[in-house]
Formats: structure tokens, sequence, C-alpha cells
């Protein structure tokens, strides 16, 4: 949530917008020091562009992650892209895409194991990927996934095993569901990080999953994050449009998102 307002030193020139900051973590009625922003703006602009790098280069707590996946009773495949490191991540992004060989022979070797009766082909398969933040996915992951599964539960999907990817991209979950014949890939991603929100996660659904998919092809639910889209929302879109895809067989541009929009409760500005 934005913070509460504080009065600004004397020598401060107040900003005419400054009531609107109420409502939004957006830097707006900063404030003017002279012909300059004032030094508390300045040091919190610091601060934020440290966050939001930090949430690129830091490494992702996999194993707090897989704890709490256990937990949720969701088993874990961890496979890697193609991309050695992050630096390579970072200025290879096709890298990211693509599965490595040694991941690619895990997921075959997974697709073929066959239980004593044949299954129908899973309805949906979630892939995890770090993407270019690594606390969205730490801190949003396990509370989302708690308020999705039990949806899915009510409609008794059938989920494959969850994939992890280290250093994965979007288009890489369309390899994991063309592998496991997976009727609809959803892949959890660490959103690029922003200046007022490093941790925000996104999710990209994909139905009839396979590569060389564009991003046209693919639903978007953005934003989730305690500060943004709340996880219950989130995850009632995710059960919305995956229901949509697995009854019309399709997702993406064709597919939308035509909830019905709560209503807000009016709001009156402060004085």
């Amino acid at each position: 949530m934005p913070k509460p307002a504080t009065a600004p030193p004397a020598f401060v020139n107040k900003d005419p917008w400054e009531r609107l900051k109420t409502f939004t973590a957006a830097r707006i009625a900063m404030g003017r020091a002279g012909v300059s922003v004032p030094t508390a703006s300045h040091l919190d602009f610091q601060l934020s562009h440290a966050k939001a790098r930090d949430a690129v280069h830091l490494p992702l707590d996999k194993e707090a992650l897989f704890s709490g996946l256990g937990a949720l009773g969701l088993p874990v495949l961890e496979l890697n892209s193609r991309a050695r490191d992050r630096r390579e991540y970072l200025l290879r992004p096709d890298l990211g895409r693509r599965l490595d060989s040694e991941s690619v022979a895990t997921l075959q070797k997974a697709a073929k194991a066959k239980p004593a009766e044949p299954a129908a082909p899973a309805d949906l398969v979630l892939v995890i990927a770090d993407g270019l933040s690594s606390s969205a996915i730490e801190r949003q992951t396990i509370p989302f996934l708690r308020a999705f599964l039990p949806l899915a539960q009510a409609h008794s999907w059938r989920l494959a095993k969850t994939a992890f990817v280290n250093l994965g991209r979007v288009a890489v979950g369309d390899e994991v569901g063309e592998i496991l014949g997976a009727k609809v890939v959803a892949v959890l991603v660490g959103e690029r990080p922003g200046l007022s929100s490093p941790d925000s996660m996104g999710i990209y659904m994909t139905y009839a999953p396979v590569m060389g998919l564009t991003d046209e092809r693919r639903n978007c639910i953005s934003n989730i994050r305690p500060e943004g889209q709340p996880f219950v929302q989130a995850a009632r879109t995710l059960e919305h449009l995956l229901a949509k895809a697995l009854a019309e067989r399709i997702s993406g541009v064709d597919l939308k998102d035509d909830q019905a929009l709560p209503e807000l409760a009016a709001t009156t500005l402060p004085a």
C-alpha cells in the first residue's frame, strides 16, 4: 500500500498533487527544494533502484521454495534452461526460452513413465521460473498457489508434476508443456522489476503449448503481489481463464477475461 504522506520540511515547496499520493505508490508530488527534488525523495529513489537491481541479480532461495511447494503437495522437477549463468541469461534472452539437453531428457523420461492404468493428459502443468525477479518468486508463489489449488481441485483438473526452470523465461513453458503433453501450461515468473514494484510476479497461460509459439497465444496475469493484484483475485482470474481455455480450446488474443469487475467504494480525497 502507498506510504502515508508526511509533512515535508518548511523549505520544501509542496506539490498540488500531494493528496493523490494516498492512492498510489508512483513517484508523484515529490515536492521541490530550490531547483532540485528534496533529499528524502532522492534517497528513496536510490533505495528503490537498489532493490530493483537486487531483485534481478540475487539468487533464488530454492530450498525454501521447494519446501513450500512440498507442503502444498506439489512434487517438483528441477530443470535448467540453456543459459549457463545469470550474465548469459540477461545478455541472451533466447537461451532462457529453451531447456538444456539434460532437462529435455529428464522430462522425456517423466513423460514416458507409465502408471498401472494410463491416465488422460494433464489439464495443466505449472512451470515456475525465477525470471527477472527472484524476490517475486520467493514471496508470491506459495501464497498464490494456496489460493489457486483449491479452485483447481474443485474443478477436478489434473495437474502434471510442477516444473522449476533455473534461468527460465516465459517461452520455456511451451517446451515443458509439449514434452509432458499437457493441455495448458501456466508459467509463474518474476517480472521485470520497477522502481515501486521489485517483487511483482506474472503468470502466462497458454493452451496447447508447443515450441515456437509467440506471445499473442498467451494470457497474462500481471503484478501479483500484496501491493498490486491480490492473490485471491489472481487465482480466480487464472481459474476463469483456464476453464474457458479448456472448454473452448483457445488462449491469448482469442480468449478474453470477461469476468465482472468488482465495484469500488466511493473515495473522498483527503483535505
